[in-house]
């Protein structure tokens, strides 16, 4: 036989065992590789043997949970041969964790992932109005969920607007028109807040709440989100990401909307309070204007004036004794200094019987140097001067000491 007849042989008695066609195997998941075809890759082992195994894109689709190296896993599926390499190996039509469910472990991976990446941090969480105008509702249109709300909300406040955005909630289709009906709702630009949610059910049936690209989109949307899933017990990962968690649909309904009767007597009280307050302010201020009208400046206003007057007249006359002390001051300090320029004019130096020699432009002429003979000069003396020429000039040989 040659080899390919061979493998052929082998891979048709495989093949025909009614067993190896529907087999489940236990084993601990090793060498994963997910292919960018979409087909994954893997070895399953225990403490005797390992076993290869493939799972197509066809059938990996539908897993709910990332398988990880280290895992304990069940794979379902058959027994074949790839000639190729002349192997066997599993061809896996179904996947999970033994011990645990997928949907469960699914979930918990999600879970860890977006809360690492800050997705259901309370900093990012929006406040959800008091009094919203207009409240929209993503929901199946023929649950009970729907008609809970609408019941609630009319019931708490019958004037709010509401707008319904018609989902898909549970299948395999659910996720997508989860987040279509999601942005549908945001081009309302009068949306105060959103309602999203469904009834209760199993964890298969509000697992569409669970899928990333839903925990996404709510993360996304600008509008205030409230996530209504289920019973109180219920929990998904809308839950998380949302801005508020309601434990069912009636509650997001009452959280969403005041209650229009508690808000009338509220106000009304508010209103009784104000107005109470406006009597007590205006007793105390005419009590405030009738002490005043009995104060002596109303009585007696001219007295407001009296003091002030006389301070007025005070302050003037100390001005005018200040003026009259520090010009007396003045005109002492400008005769002494009269006397002392004085004693130092040259003119009274003229007085005692001297004289000043001047040049005709007027500068002084201290030495016989500053001269020469036949130069016109003036002389000064007490009572005018004189102008005289000089026709001589004699050094004298010893200086005056």
């Amino acid at each position: 036989m040659s080899i390919g007849e061979l493998t052929n042989y082998i891979k048709d008695i495989l093949e025909n065992d009614s067993l190896l066609q529907n087999i489940m195997v236990r084993g601990e998941l090793s060498n994963f590789y997910s292919h960018t075809s979409g087909h994954l890759y893997f070895t399953l082992k225990d403490s005797d043997a390992q076993l290869k195994c493939v799972m197509f894109r066809s059938n990996a689709r539908w897993l709910k949970f990332q398988p990880e190296n280290g895992m304990n896993l069940i794979a379902t599926g058959s027994v074949g041969i790839y000639p190729d390499r002349g192997e066997y190996q599993l061809y896996v039509r179904e996947l999970q964790p033994d011990g645990i469910g997928a949907l469960h472990l699914a979930f918990e991976q999600l879970k860890e992932k977006l809360q690492k990446e800050g997705l259901f941090d309370k900093k990012y969480k929006k406040p959800i109005p008091r009094l919203p105008r207009r409240i929209g509702v993503i929901t199946s249109p023929t649950g009970a969920a729907i008609r809970d709300i609408i019941s609630v909300i009319r019931r708490r406040f019958p004037h709010v607007e509401i707008v319904i955005a018609p989902a898909i909630v549970q299948g395999d289709e659910a996720p997508e028109s989860l987040v279509q009906a999601l942005k549908l709702i945001q081009e309302d630009k009068e949306i105060d807040v959103i309602i999203m949610g469904r009834g209760g059910g199993s964890i298969e049936d509000l697992w569409a709440f669970n899928e990333e690209i839903v925990a996404r989109a709510i993360f996304a949307c600008p509008i205030p989100i409230i996530s209504a899933v289920g019973h109180e017990t219920d929990f998904t990962i809308a839950d998380f990401v949302a801005d508020l968690r309601a434990p069912t649909p009636s509650a997001a309904a009452e959280l969403a909307i005041a209650n229009y009767d508690e808000l009338s007597k509220y106000l009304e009280s508010i209103e009784r309070r104000l107005e109470q307050y406006i009597i007590n302010r205006i007793d105390k201020l005419a009590e405030r204007v009738e002490r005043l009208k009995k104060h002596p400046i109303f009585l007696r206003p001219e007295e407001v004036f009296l003091k002030p007057w006389q301070r007025v007249d005070e302050l003037e006359w100390r001005l005018h004794r200040t003026m009259e002390h520090q010009i007396k001051l003045i005109k002492e300090r400008c005769y002494g200094y009269f006397k002392q320029l004085e004693s130092l004019s040259p003119l009274n130096v003229l007085i005692r019987g001297y004289s000043v020699t001047e040049k005709l432009n007027g500068n002084l002429i201290k030495s016989i140097n500053d001269v020469t003979v036949g130069e016109q000069v003036k002389i000064r003396l007490q009572d005018g001067e004189l102008k005289a020429i000089i026709e001589e000039v004699d050094k004298r040989q010893q200086p005056v000491s």
